[in-house]
C-alpha cells in the first residue's frame, strides 16, 4: 500500500511540474504526447477509485502478476481506446485543465487506495482481485507511465526507487524469471517491455537468463 501511494504521489507531482510546452513533446509510449499520457493518467485513476468501489463475493481469479494480459508485439491497428484518448487529450486545450483534472481525481484515488482493506475483495475487468494485488499491478502501471512522462525530460525527477524495485520484481513474475543482475531496475523495465531496445551486450546477457522480451502488457 506504501508503495502504490509513493509511486503515484511521486507521478502526480511529475506532472504537476511539467511546463505547458512540456505537454506536446513525445513521450515514451508509442504515438502519443505526453498530454495524451497524461490523460490516460486520468482514465486510469477514475479506472482505481470505480474498482475499489466494486467488491466482488467470490475467490479471486487473478493476482498482481495475472491481472496483466501478455502479448508478443504491439497491435499493428490503434486500439478504439488509445484513439478516443488523444482525442479527449486534444479537447481539453489548455494544458493546466488537464494537470487540474488529474490532481482532483487522482488525489481521490489515492485517498481511496489508503483508506482501502488490502484483503478485500474487488472487481475489474470481469475478473477478481484482492485489493493488495490490485494496487501492487498498479504499481507496475505507475511506474512504467513515470518512466514514459520523462523519456524526452531527461532532467525531471525520476520514480522513487522503492516502485521501481517493486515494479522489476513483478515483471519478474509476468516474465517468469528475473533479469540479469547487471540491469538496473529502470533498465529492466525499459528493456523488459520493449519501451527500449537492448544493446548488444544487454541481449546477449538476457539470451544467456533465457528472459523472454519484450513483453507487451495489456
Amino acid at each position: 500500500m506504501d508503495v502504490f501511494s509513493s509511486s503515484w504521489a511521486a507521478l502526480r507531482a511529475a506532472v504537476a511540474g511539467l511546463g505547458d510546452e512540456d505537454f506536446a513533446r513525445p513521450s515514451g509510449c508509442d504515438g502519443w504526447l505526453v498530454r495524451d499520457l497524461v490523460c490516460h493518467l486520468v482514465i486510469d485513476a477514475q479506472d482505481v477509485l470505480i474498482t475499489l468501489v466494486t467488491p466482488a463475493g467470490t475467490e479471486p481469479t487473478r493476482d498482481a502478476a495475472t491481472y496483466w494480459e501478455v502479448g508478443g508485439a504491439p497491435a499493428a491497428a490503434q486500439d478504439p481506446l488509445d484513439a478516443l484518448t488523444v482525442r479527449l487529450a486534444a479537447a481539453y486545450g489548455e494544458p493546466w485543465l488537464l494537470t487540474f483534472h488529474l490532481d482532483d481525481v487522482g488525489s481521490a484515488a489515492g485517498r481511496a487506495a489508503a483508506l482501502a482493506d488490502p484483503s478485500a475483495r474487488v472487481g475489474t475487468r470481469g475478473q477478481v482481485l484482492s485489493v493488495g494485488d490490485y494496487l501492487s499491478a498498479y504499481v507496475l502501471e505507475w511506474t512504467l507511465h513515470h518512466l514514459d512522462l520523462i523519456a524526452h525530460l531527461p532532467d525531471r525527477p525520476r520514480p522513487p526507487a522503492a516502485g521501481l524495485a517493486a515494479a522489476r520484481a513483478l515483471l519478474e513474475r509476468i516474465a517468469g524469471t528475473a533479469y540479469p543482475p547487471s540491469f538496473s531496475d529502470e533498465d529492466a523495465l525499459l528493456v523488459g517491455t520493449g519501451r527500449r531496445a537492448p544493446t548488444a551486450a544487454e541481449a546477449d546477457a538476457l539470451g544467456a537468463w533465457g528472459v523472454r522480451f519484450p513483453l507487451v502488457l495489456g
